[in-house]
């Protein structure tokens, strides 16, 4: 049973800061481009997908390794790696940071586009939905949304992911079977042929909708929260400064 989650502390240790990084930076982004454009969101999600893949590549480097573990090997009495932390020291003083760091241009190149069209289609669809606040079904709506944006993400950049696997589990047990990028499309290409790009793709869209769905809800409705608060809090101390001024009954309001 407990092989089912093998390699899972690597995932949580490093989700919560790469969610946000995430959020974080792609909201950053669309205040500096202003307009609030398709284009802009997309670009916006590319660049926090891109800063997160300092983070992202060691992450997935470990779990990779640590699902690896005693693969096509016989009962052994000790395993190579502890946890995920243990396996990334292990790779760092063998490899260096190059070996911490493998994977990291293929990681890039899934990662920047990747988070491109996660946050361009979930705008798109939440703006097709009309999630508004008032909305009895927003929550509904905003489920959908993001689960529809994990699936077009994933959609979008799966092949690089498979060759990113593939890079990162290479040299395990010593053996490098692969050059580089390149190398590794051409073997897969021609052992498996084009079906390989697409292997494991459904129990990935399967596991991609509930979390999204989970992860865009979550924030969005905390974000509205949080404003909601910062709006009650100025109207609350509207009356005080109010308060402060001699009364004038011909003063005309203002534009704001």
């Amino acid at each position: 049973m407990l092989g089912l989650y093998k390699g899972i502390g690597s995932p949580m240790m490093g989700l919560t800061f790469i969610n946000a990084i995430v959020f974080g930076v792609q909201g950053n982004a669309m205040r500096k481009l202003g307009r609030d454009t398709p284009l802009n969101q997309f670009l916006a999600g590319a660049s926090a997908g891109a800063i997160q893949c300092v983070i992202c590549c060691p992450m997935e480097l470990a779990k990779t390794r640590m699902q690896l573990q005693g693969t096509g090997e016989k009962k052994s009495k000790r395993k190579m790696y502890k946890n995920s932390l243990d396996c990334l020291v292990r790779i760092y003083k063998k490899e260096g940071i190059r070996g911490i760091n493998r994977g990291m241009v293929t990681t890039l190149i899934r990662e920047t586009p990747g988070f491109g069209v996660y946050f361009l289609t979930y705008d798109t669809l939440t703006r097709s939905l009309g999630c508004e606040p008032e909305d009895p079904y927003m929550i509904p709506k905003l489920l959908f949304a993001g689960g529809m944006s994990g699936i077009a993400s994933w959609l979008s950049t799966y092949p690089v992911d498979v060759i990113k696997s593939r890079l990162q589990a290479d040299g395990v047990g010593g053996v490098n079977q692969y050059s580089g990028i390149m190398d590794c499309v051409r073997q897969s290409l021609k052992k498996e042929g084009w079906r390989v790009f697409t292997r494991g793709l459904t129990s990935t869209l399967l596991r991609a909708f509930p979390v999204n769905a989970t992860t865009f809800a979550t924030v969005t409705l905390f974000l509205m929260y949080m404003r909601e608060g910062e709006e009650c809090s100025i109207q609350d101390s509207e009356p005080q400064a109010v308060a402060l001024q001699p009364l004038q009954p011909q003063a005309q309001p203002t534009s704001m």
